[in-house]
């Protein structure tokens, strides 16, 4: 079998030095926030251009402390999509607030920046306090676009980029436009830990000063709250692992780029939608998904043939049982459960060889033919 994604051939690849990292870190005997953590949140930061990064317990996290630094809770409201892990929106009703869930466009799968403008414009400006642009599958959303739109309501732009290391936007790193970010270290991501993880990405020093507090009980000096905080501090072992992941993670990106450019070779002239890569200036492809309206007898048949295959995602948020009554921009979100009935999230991971990118392409074709 042909697996979809496989993290433990991440660790492999890097066994050694991983090892010798762990081993290193119990050495020394510190095993919360610690020196490995330290120096992990500098090595990101450098890697990405900004100030400062702050090491979380995970993504989900991170995007909740980036929220409550900026003083975002009980009443307020997120812009954000429902074409996303539920983490997303997990994370804003954590924080106190509410998803108003905007349209995305049908061919980048990212929020469309028309139907941002138009939800605020039509009187739901005075309870929307931020916007939450999802980087999916590796790809950037229209973040220059989405800070246009918001900054004429005065609202601050919070990247999720749990899905989008290492991507760009006009010469940017995916977490640097707006005014704050939050990344995940889930194993499966292209820069993953070997258990969980998260980052909040700035360069506010007055934000990386609250999320720091956020992170362990509002504590400035220990056991002296200052503000009401939480228990998320990113773990030492997985600070070790990510330091020496962080040095592969653009040739691993570039790694699925090759293997990105043979699927859009190898399917061209197929009746699916391959994923647009124009956007971005540097789409990562942390997932490679394809359209088709035929995605279910696909998916059926690339099984048969030893290819497992997810989708990513198959409920969109506002239809699953939990969020039924949240709101939802004008004119409804059409274009996300299109979506959702027809995407495919092929084999994609650095150690995926080209022979079975080959395979897989042969058996699509097989399917279609």
């Amino acid at each position: 079998m042909i697996p979809q994604t496989n993290p433990k051939l991440s660790y492999i690849a890097h066994k050694n030095e991983i090892d010798t990292a762990i081993a290193a870190m119990l050495d020394a005997g510190r095993y919360i926030l610690g020196e490995q953590v330290r120096k992990f949140e500098e090595e990101f930061a450098a890697f990405l251009g900004a100030k400062y990064s702050i090491g979380v317990g995970n993504g989900t996290d991170a995007v909740e402390l980036a929220l409550r630094a900026l003083k975002i809770g009980q009443g307020d409201v997120v812009a954000t999509v429902a074409h996303t892990a539920v983490a997303t929106v997990a994370a804003i009703e954590l924080s106190g607030a509410k998803p108003l869930f905007i349209d995305i466009r049908p061919d980048t799968f990212v929020m469309d920046p028309e139907k941002l403008k138009l939800a605020l414009t039509n009187n739901r400006s005075a309870s929307v306090k931020a916007v939450l642009p999802v980087h999916l599958y590796g790809n950037v959303s229209e973040v220059f676009k989405i800070l246009e739109v918001a900054s004429e309501f005065g609202i601050p732009v919070i990247e999720d980029c749990a899905q989008a290391h290492g991507a760009k936007m006009n010469g940017r790193f995916a977490g640097t436009s707006g005014v704050i970010s939050a990344f995940s270290f889930y194993p499966t991501k292209n820069l993953g830990a070997l258990g969980d993880g998260g980052a909040v990405v700035t360069s506010d020093e007055n934000l990386k000063n609250q999320v720091t507090l956020l992170r362990e009980y509002g504590w400035k000096e220990r056991y002296v709250s200052h503000i009401a905080g939480k228990n998320s501090r990113l773990d030492e072992i997985q600070a070790a692992i990510l330091r020496v992941k962080l040095k592969y993670l653009q040739e691993e990106n570039s790694t699925r780029q090759n293997l990105a450019r043979m699927y859009i070779n190898g399917l061209g002239g197929l009746p699916v939608t391959l994923p647009v890569w124009g956007i971005a200036e540097s789409h990562v492809f942390h997932q490679f998904v394809i359209r088709t309206s035929r995605r279910d007898d696909l998916k059926a048949f690339l099984k048969t043939h030893g290819v497992d295959t997810l989708i990513h995602y198959p409920v969109p948020v506002h239809l699953q049982p939990a969020y039924l009554n949240s709101l939802c921009g004008d004119g409804g979100l059409k274009q996300t459960e299109m979506v959702a009935g027809e995407i495919l999230s092929l084999p994609m991971f650095p150690q995926l060889s080209t022979e079975q990118v080959s395979e897989i392409v042969s058996i699509i074709r097989k399917f279609f033919e």
